[in-house]
């Protein structure tokens, strides 16, 4: 699956023209709602938007931007407008984001949005009223990045309540690192669904160096930023590493989660280089 952000304004032509360059070669298409504080068009037009091209779109939802009754009217609305697959994430904060002022409203975290969409498809809303026709959804949640064993135990112990919440599949931090991503497979083997890892595209020397220092959970090899200085074409190197991380998970996991971050019209390009 692929992730695509939706335009900041209403020209949707550069998403739809890169969402058809990808139609046939995804299964999915992973749509964030203002992630990074940022404010977008709504994952919801763009779920329907991706449904138009062909694509399956699997929409971002969460509780930072609106309350319980938001929430569960949104979810609704997805499921009518033929958007069946859900991310519950946890919403980043407005403090690095082009709206700081904007106040977060926070009404439900990830297990109590995971237990309102279950209650939804049982039939119920959150206040207990009877809906007329319930809606059905696959939904997965958010794995957080960890730093050691420590914070992966307590990343763990997040998940099981996630999954016992009614998560049915979870997406991975960004994988850099093959050895650390398999040893982290056989631990998370015993949660008992699909684990989704994040191939992110790294579109510069900066921003690997960026991440390795200030994103201690990335855990980026040294010798992979190497790699990337030492290329005589840095940005194609980039791609070329995204496709051999894929490549690589394919054995390790049932699918990979690709982010580009503003790039998907490339997305082809790392396809690419994966043999997809």
């Amino acid at each position: 699956m692929a992730q695509m952000n939706t335009p900041k304004g209403v020209n949707i032509s550069d998403m739809v023209n890169s969402a058809r360059k990808i139609k046939e070669r995804v299964h999915a298409v992973v749509i964030p709602d203002m992630d990074n504080g940022v404010m977008r068009m709504s994952a919801l037009a763009g779920g329907v938007l991706m449904r138009q091209q062909g694509l399956e779109p699997i929409i971002h939802v969460y509780g930072r931007d609106r309350n319980r009754m938001a929430l569960q009217g949104d979810i609704l609305g997805a499921h009518v407008l033929g958007i069946q697959n859900l991310v519950v994430v946890r919403g980043e904060g407005m403090s690095s984001g082009d709206h700081v002022d904007a106040k977060p409203v926070d009404d439900l975290d990830e297990p109590g949005l995971l237990r309102a969409i279950r209650s939804l498809e049982n039939g119920t809303d959150m206040a207990g009223f009877e809906l007329h026709g319930s809606p059905s959804f696959t939904v997965g949640c958010t794995l957080e990045p960890f730093v050691d064993e420590k914070t992966l135990d307590e990343e763990m112990d997040k998940a099981r309540q996630k999954i016992e919440a009614g998560a049915q599949f979870i997406l991975s931090p960004s994988v850099f690192d093959m050895d650390r991503f398999a040893s982290f497979m056989n631990k998370a083997k015993g949660l008992g669904v699909p684990i989704i890892p994040t191939v992110f595209l790294l579109k510069t020397v900066g921003i690997a160096r960026y991440m390795a220092t200030y994103e201690p959970g990335a855990f980026i090899p040294e010798d992979l930023i190497k790699r990337l200085r030492q290329a005589k074409d840095r940005e194609m190197e980039g791609f070329v590493i995204a496709g051999e991380t894929i490549k690589h998970l394919k054995g390790l996991a049932q699918g990979v989660h690709i982010v580009t971050l503003g790039w998907e019209h490339r997305l082809p390009t790392i396809l690419d280089h994966a043999d997809l």
